[in-house]
């Protein structure tokens, strides 16, 4: 329940948490407590009226509360996903898409093949009718306390899945975004404080800070009217964090708001980067991290 102060410290819950052990990659219904998403609390303006989004990793955590937040804002949203597990989770949160009067398209697999990707965004050409919005936010991790206790097949997912997606997505996409578009990026805090139990996944999301900013000047000095940002997210409480990491029970604890994120707290950024109220920012990364410094 949220504090009617409005307190930061305790506008959300506070570990510690009840305790609870999820398989990758979790389930919304399984989390104690269960996430805000902003499905009772956002109410949108219009800042993205008539605009057509991409959305990876959509069907849960931070990814379904910008599906919500960008729906209630006038967007309609193509929700790509991973596998049968989310089924559920992704028609919930196409679900609220659809009950905010807008269209949602749902696109189940697996966005380490270059040729899904092709087929995501030419998805979204024919049923959204184009694309103005890309966010790149899917993402894999595993918590390892040694060096020695990574597989290499983990190390390897974690690059498959978290970086070169993005590379296949904004290069599917570019040629269908026109001036005035956005691509939106999710890196991590970890970019800045990698925390050591996950080294494969803070090393991606520096290569994403770098690809954000690169790509971002390639497509201005082209002309090409292209924003392209990220979002930082400290720790955020979603399906990831019960099934990934140790003692889910104080995720969030150690920050000096005390706790964790909810993933409508991350969503306002990606609206607002995706608005045309950001039409002067491009190559930036804007952190929403718990008061976690990110200089």
């Amino acid at each position: 329940m949220k504090d009617q102060n409005n307190n930061p410290h305790t506008k959300y819950p506070v570990p510690p948490f009840p305790k609870q052990d999820q398989e990758v990659p979790g389930t919304e219904g399984q989390m104690k407590p269960i996430a805000d998403h902003g499905e009772t609390s956002y109410k949108g303006s219009g800042k993205l009226e008539g605009k057509k989004a991409v959305i990876t990793g959509g069907d849960s955590g931070i990814g379904r509360a910008v599906a919500i937040a960008f729906a209630r804002e006038g967007a309609d949203v193509l929700i790509s996903y991973l596998a049968d597990i989310e089924d559920h989770d992704a028609e919930e949160t196409a679900r609220y898409v659809r009950q905010s009067g807008r269209k949602a398209v749902l696109v189940k697999g697996d966005i380490r093949e270059e040729v899904h990707c092709k087929e995501i965004i030419a998805k979204a050409v024919s049923e959204l009718g184009g694309i103005d919005i890309l966010v790149n936010n899917a993402a894999y991790q595993m918590a390892r306390r040694e060096i020695s206790e990574i597989p290499t097949e983990e190390w390897l997912r974690s690059f498959d899945t978290n970086i070169h997606p993005m590379f296949y997505l904004s290069k599917a996409a570019e040629p269908h975004l026109k001036p005035g578009s956005s691509i939106i990026n999710t890196t991590s805090v970890n970019a800045y404080s990698p925390t050591p139990l996950l080294l494969p996944y803070a090393a991606t999301k520096g290569a994403i800070q770098n690809f954000t900013a690169n790509l971002s000047q390639i497509l201005l000095e082209a002309g090409k009217g292209i924003r392209v940002n990220a979002v930082a997210p400290g720790p955020i409480w979603t399906p990831l964090i019960p099934s990934t990491m140790p003692e889910p029970e104080n995720f969030g604890k150690d920050t000096p708001m005390g706790r964790p994120g909810q993933p409508i707290e991350v969503a306002v950024a990606y609206v607002f980067l995706a608005s045309d109220e950001a039409s002067y920012i491009s190559g930036a990364t804007l952190p929403v991290t718990g008061g976690r410094i990110t200089i």
